[in-house]
């Protein structure tokens, strides 16, 4: 029968890793019992036989009764094991009874033992011989058996510590998938590695990103373990970067400052994307313990490069500050952590820009401005810590996120900074130039604020420093409008950002009709296209607010792109339908865009691309852009007037600063200002203004539109003073793009003419729109 013994029971502790390594806990579940048997029936007449492991663990015994001596016995008979010379069979008297211990081996590996009780006889030496003959043939097959067994529990022991290295190491990688930890997040994998390494104590150092982490097993005093690390930390780091490899110290050093320190080390090397040593991944275990393996050292190195990819994800590689990401993963879970726990925490967010750095650019080059921001950073990245965290989120511009700050600390740290960083004069040869930044402070409460809030009212105060002096610290203030016009331009950037990126912008067309009749008698369908654009809740957005921001952010050029690609698109499926209809829709153009060579030859390409009836598609321009850029808005009036499009200079008469461009500018229309127009029943200086327009504009063969007609009286006084058309809430109201293009194409169906559905993308959603035509 198969007994469990308490040895047993303890080998099985002893060899989950506290005790000598050769220690199987258990060989396998298949029984002994037939093998047991075979011997009992050679040696019908023995009191007992048992059957042991290499450790002297009972696996069978005929005897229920079992006798701590002869597990003694048994073991000191182990014990005795040599692999050189192996185990002779043995005779041994115990408590009036004869035991013949018959050692199981295979080459210089002792498998087990076998133990056959007896009466005790007068001839030893023959009973022994006896024994052993009968016993071989039964010894040989369990040989084989236990070298099996052990071969079995060999492979699944080493399963199972490799199952638990991919454990710990699927476990790692998820727990910083985001490519951007917290530093929690290395004291978590320090905790885990500390288990599985059965390691006392673990540290990560990383220098200059002043990264120092560190986790210890229970036992082992904090005080103890940072004097531990105060004493080897410069030395491990040293190592590293000499030797560049992991090295394991598993002998005592006799001599230097790491000696007798009672641990065994393994020191590995944590690397930038460069290959430049800039940390060290290390782990201790005492004296005691068993050596570091090679699996522990690969699975250390691994660990190490893993660690290597999240600094370099999380960390700009220029300036060694975190990126704008990393920065905000980490505010952002410093303030989860306090709504969970209710604790009401004020934080401060700082903006830091650098002052006219294009001017240090266009003087010494941009290899020296690259130098300024790097010496900017260094003396930011002198005041990180735990509780400050700074980030590069762009160029020349920084972020610091103040934990548990108050107004005092964190104005007192900017000016710090502030006077720091205007000590920095750059010179080259004999010229200097000086060096300053702008900073912007504000508090962010972790129960009611969020950090993009917080960080959008820094960026306002920084602006609002640029804006009276420079060189200067600025506290966000919700009084002051200044610094709140600002802050509503941040919020609506980062909408038109989104909008562009989920296609959350829309037209609508607003009708141009001609005051006096046609004389060719020709279809005329003429509209202006407005853009239109709603939030992440399908909020609209008024046009005046969100293109204040998209100027003052240089986005007006790429929402130009949005409008051109979206126009072409919804007009190409039944251009010969519209031309038919004598549809013509104006594209407005900003000043932005006019000043980009990239854009004119974006526009340029795509027109030719789509090669649609030039009649179609119409351009604006404002008086105010074609001035501000004169040379490049006439080169863009020029190439489009060869493709055969009309050119509208809008809002003319605003200021009439361009009447002397007018002989330049290869214009076929101009657009007078709403504000000449609207009082003109009442004030005869506008009449006169607009009649000495039509003048002029007739004598260069120019057409007149008037905006904001917005009552049947201003449309009578416009058309008497000869305007050509008309435009305004009195001539018709901005609608859908879409709507207006089902009317035209309704109105060119001829009469019983059977449906055909077109597809079309609708303005703000990716779902295309079915007119029939």
């Amino acid at each position: 029968m198969y007994q469990d013994s308490s040895r047993r029971k303890q080998a099985k502790q002893e060899g989950s890793g506290q005790g000598d390594s050769t220690l199987i806990p258990e060989i396998a579940p298949t029984s002994f019992d037939p093998y047991g048997q075979l011997l009992r029936m050679l040696h019908p007449r023995a009191h007992n036989i048992a059957i042991y492991d290499r450790n002297s663990l009972l696996l069978w015994s005929a005897d229920t009764c079992e006798t701590s001596d002869l597990h003694q016995l048994i073991q000191e008979q182990c014990d005795q094991f040599d692999p050189k010379t192996g185990l002779q069979p043995a005779l041994n008297n115990l408590n009036g009874e004869t035991i013949c211990s018959l050692p199981i081996q295979e080459g210089e590996q002792l498998l087990g033992m076998v133990a056959i009780v007896c009466e005790t006889g007068a001839n030893g030496g023959r009973v022994l011989e006896s024994l052993t003959s009968l016993t071989r043939p039964a010894i040989a097959v369990l040989a084989r058996e236990l070298s099996s067994q052990y071969s079995i529990e060999h492979l699944r022991r080493d399963i199972k510590v490799r199952d638990n290295d991919l454990t710990l190491l699927l476990g790692e990688a998820n727990s910083t998938s985001s490519e951007h930890p917290d530093p929690d997040d290395f004291s978590r994998l320090l905790n885990a590695c500390l288990a599985h390494l059965e390691c006392s104590l673990g540290a990560l150092l990383v220098p200059e990103k002043n990264i120092v982490s560190y986790a210890l097993v229970q036992g082992v005093e904090p005080k103890a373990g940072s004097a531990l690390l105060s004493k080897t930390h410069r030395h491990l780091f040293a190592l590293a970067q000499v030797q560049r490899r992991t090295v394991s110290l598993n002998h005592p050093i006799a001599t230097g400052p790491m000696a007798n320190l009672g641990y065994k080390i393994l020191a590995c090397p944590v690397s930038s994307n460069a290959q430049r040593v800039v940390g060290v991944l290390t782990f201790f275990k005492p004296d005691s313990a068993k050596d570091f393996s090679l699996r522990e050292i690969h699975l250390v190195e691994l660990l190490s490069r893993r660690i290597s990819q999240i600094l370099l994800n999380s960390f700009d590689t220029a300036t060694g500050l975190l990126t704008r990401t990393a920065l905000e993963n980490r505010a952002n879970a410093c303030l989860q952590r306090d709504r969970k726990s209710g604790v009401y925490a004020e934080h401060f967010v700082m903006y830091v820009d650098i002052d006219r750095l294009h001017v240090i650019n266009d003087l010494f080059g941009m290899h020296v401005g690259d130098d300024v921001i790097s010496r900017i950073a260094g003396t930011i990245r002198e005041v990180t810590s735990p509780k400050v965290l700074a980030a590069k989120i762009s160029g020349d511009r920084f972020a610091l996120f103040l934990q548990d700050t108050d107004i005092g600390m964190a104005t007192q740290l900017a000016e710090s900074l502030c006077r720091a960083v205007s000590k920095l004069t750059q010179s080259v040869g004999s010229k200097k130039q000086e060096v300053s930044a702008s900073f912007g402070l504000a508090p962010l409460q972790s129960i009611d604020t969020s950090l993009s809030h917080a960080l959008a009212g820094a960026e306002a105060a920084c602006k609002a420093a640029k804006d009276r002096g420079r060189g200067r610290v600025e506290i966000f203030a919700e009084a002051d409008h200044s610094i709140i016009r600002r802050v509503e331009d941040v919020v609506l950037l980062g909408a038109i950002r989104e909008a562009l990126d989920n296609n959350r912008f829309y037209m609508e067309a607003q009708p141009i009709v001609a005051l006096a009749p046609s004389r060719d008698n020709k279809p005329r369908a003429k509209f202006e296209l407005l853009l239109r654009m709603t939030d992440g809740n399908g909020k609209a957005i008024t046009p005046d607010k969100f293109f204040i921001a998209a100027e003052r952010y240089q986005l007006v050029t790429a929402i130009d792109r949005w409008v051109v690609n979206y126009v072409l698109d919804i007009l190409d499926s039944v251009a010969p339908q519209l031309q038919q209809a004598g549809a013509s829709f104006a594209i407005n153009l900003s000043g932005q865009s006019v000043g980009d060579d990239e854009f004119l030859d974006f526009l340029i390409g795509k027109l030719r691309s789509y090669n649609l009836p030039a009649s179609l598609i119409s351009f604006e321009l404002t008086e105010t852009a074609a001035v501000s850029n004169i040379v490049r808005a006439e080169s863009l009036m020029r190439k489009l007037r060869e493709l055969g499009h009309e050119i509208a200079l809008d809002d003319f008469g605003k200021g009439l600063s361009s009447l002397s461009y007018l002989q330049t500018m290869p214009v076929s229309c101009v657009k007078i200002d709403g504000a000449l127009i609207r009082d003109v029943t009442s004030n005869e200086r506008s009449q006169a203004m607009i009649r000495a327009v039509v003048e002029l504009t007739r004598a260069m063969k120019l057409k007149t539109t008037a905006e904001c007609i917005e009552s049947e009286a201003i449309r009578k006084v416009v058309a008497d003073l000869g305007v050509d058309d008309a435009q305004g809430f009195a001539i018709g109201r901005p609608v859908a793009l879409e709507q207006v293009m089902r009317g035209l194409l309704e109105s060119v169906k001829p009469a019983g003419q059977v449906e055909r559905e077109v597809s079309l993308p609708v303005s703000g959603t990716n779902t295309p729109l079915h007119l029939a035509s």
